[in-house]
């Protein structure tokens, strides 16, 4: 797909964080858009509503309330549009979530994800991008986390999910020929995002002066990847995506932040001070994610560039922006 002519392209979860930011790229770059989701109510919808009145404006967009694991509902959509690539992004996220409320993991982000494929296969769109996790890794001890690593102990239900619907992929690729990337992305930061993750919730708290619960007493380290350089990556993909094409990549900023000094940061841009909760290791989580992004680097030629003070500040003064403060 590496011609440069306007493409019609399916965006699953595209009110979500990451499909938002995808979304209005495709749109910059002149691509036809299709937004499919169900604006689940996970976290707050007017979020959500507020990312897409960014971009229902552009007359290139469609945008349908509908949910992944409705085949009919996306039978109609698929059957109308001769589509060229899908970005499959929707999922039900959260790993501490899927302890409590296991059926939703199964039915949308497996489910969902072979109603994706099948529809496909029906209506002959050979092209694939899907958002996987770092959290497939599990609990590993290594360095750094390579494609190659062996992923058969993951610790939560939605990494089981993500690495089930990778495997979902690679039958569909070897039975109906369907080009795919997968990308594991690893802890994704920046304007727009998710209000239950740590940037966002941190944030929140530390400007209003309440106290922060801080799991494993601050020792956790997470590969903070800046939102631009993860929209990045998808886009070289469109290039990059060929016949034949089985690809699992990982992206991420390839340095491991520990998570007191990710307090300080978000301190010292705020110019306030963190009340801490120090709390023991939660189910599901992992002590460290760390990203080797060689092959990345290799096939798509993509480099992240966000620091994460740049990436934070970034972050923050969308924030006050957001909230007028």
């Amino acid at each position: 797909m590496s011609d440069k002519i306007g493409k019609n392209i399916v965006v699953t979860g595209g009110a979500g964080f990451i499909g938002f930011h995808l979304s209005k790229r495709l749109l910059e770059l002149g691509h036809k858009v299709t937004i499919i989701d169900n604006l689940s109510d996970y976290y707050n919808t007017k979020l959500k509503n507020d990312r897409l009145a960014e971009i229902t404006e552009n007359p290139n967009i469609t945008i349908h309330e509908i949910d992944i694991s409705k085949p009919q509902e996306l039978n109609d959509i698929f059957k109308n549009n001769n589509f060229d690539l899908v970005y499959h992004i929707a999922a039900q996220p959260g790993v501490r979530y899927s302890f409590e409320n296991p059926e939703v993991y199964l039915t949308t982000n497996i489910e969902g994800t072979n109603n994706i494929l099948e529809l496909m296969v029906k209506y002959k769109i050979k092209n694939i991008i899907f958002a996987s996790s770092s959290s497939v890794y599990g609990n590993s001890d290594k360095e750094s986390f390579s494609e190659d690593d062996n992923t058969s102990n993951p610790v939560s239900l939605y990494a089981v999910t993500k690495l089930t619907c990778e495997s979902l992929l690679k039958y569909y690729h070897h039975q109906y020929n369907l080009n795919v990337i997968a990308f594991r992305f690893f802890t994704v930061y920046g304007p727009w995002g998710r209000p239950d993750m740590a940037p966002f919730l941190f944030t929140e708290k530390i400007s209003k002066g309440k106290e922060i619960d801080v799991y494993n007493n601050g020792k956790h380290q997470r590969d903070f990847t800046y939102i631009d350089d993860i929209i990045e990556g998808n886009i070289k993909a469109l290039d990059v995506i060929k016949d034949g094409m089985f690809e699992i990549i990982n992206l991420g900023n390839s340095k491991s932040i520990e998570l007191e000094y990710f307090i300080s940061v978000i301190e010292k841009e705020l110019n306030q001070t963190a009340k801490k909760n120090y709390l023991p290791m939660q189910p599901g989580d992992v002590v460290k994610t760390s990203a080797d992004i060689s092959k990345a680097k290799e096939l798509l030629n993509w480099q992240p560039t966000t620091s994460i003070e740049v990436g934070m500040n970034k972050f923050i003064n969308w924030y006050k922006d957001y909230f007028k403060i």
